[in-house]
């Protein structure tokens, strides 16, 4: 299976009426492995914020997460393994595994 096939079939796969607005792969240097076509384009720093705030956690807290160039405030986590994001109507999710970052984007509002 293809990580694009990952995204495609398994992050925006609808649950009990429920589905992600975008959903993307992509390797602790910021290289895309798979997103959606709809997944906002990021900056190199956004992602190096990232990857800075699962190193020392809470770093990302007082600036907020940015994706895309739209600024998130950063909300309950586990340190080291999960940034979660939100902006009004939108939330955000951040895995990070041993070689790369899983992320998504849902829109609060949809079913």
């Amino acid at each position: 299976m293809s990580w694009q096939s990952y995204v495609d079939d398994h992050l925006m796969c609808e649950i009990d009426g429920n589905h992600l607005t975008s959903a993307a792969i992509l390797g602790h240097d910021g290289i895309v492995w798979a997103q959606t076509p709809n997944f906002p384009q990021f900056k190199a720093e956004e992602i190096a914020g990232v990857m800075e705030d699962f190193e020392e956690p809470g770093k990302l807290a007082p600036t907020g997460l940015y994706l895309g160039g739209v600024k998130y405030m950063v909300i309950q986590g586990e340190p080291g393994a999960v940034i979660r994001g939100k902006k009004i109507i939108l939330a955000n999710l951040i895995l990070a595994t041993k070689r790369g970052l899983i992320l998504y984007i849902k829109n609060s509002l949809l079913a």
